[in-house]
């Protein structure tokens, strides 16, 4: 049963917005980055090369504001078994001061990529991202 997994990221000057902040957009794809590099550490190679997964949802709540040159740390999980094709995925960004700046809940969903169909997440699959 796997765990967390947790990535760095770094406001860079190209990531910022007119405020000063970490733009949104930013955040979505440090979300989708952390998500797919965790699939790709975690999962089984035959199971990389058999499906892909694709965002059907996210909810983003936005606690406190990143500057350039700060460091985050994201972290994302699994809380529970999938839905048919579809997960929920849960990641947090931890800023400098330890307190969390973003947290968000991305469903995903499961695509045979020979069919190009959705479909229902393999219990063996999922094995090895749902924490307990």
């Amino acid at each position: 049963m796997a765990s967390s997994f947790t990535k760095q990221f770094t406001a860079r000057p190209e990531h910022i917005d007119v405020l000063g902040h970490v733009n949104n957009a930013v955040w979505v794809q440090w979300m989708e980055q952390l998500s797919v590099e965790h699939w790709m550490t975690d999962a089984d190679p035959a199971h990389v090369d058999a499906y892909i997964w694709v965002v059907t949802r996210h909810e983003v709540d936005y606690r406190g504001n990143v500057t350039e040159g700060d460091v985050v740390s994201g972290r994302t999980w699994i809380p529970e078994g999938p839905r048919g094709a579809r997960f929920d995925r849960l990641i947090e960004f931890t800023g400098p001061d330890g307190k969390v700046k973003v947290s968000a809940k991305s469903t995903w969903a499961m695509i045979d990529k020979e069919s190009g169909r959705l479909m229902r997440v393999p219990a063996e699959v999922a094995a090895n991202f749902i924490e307990g």
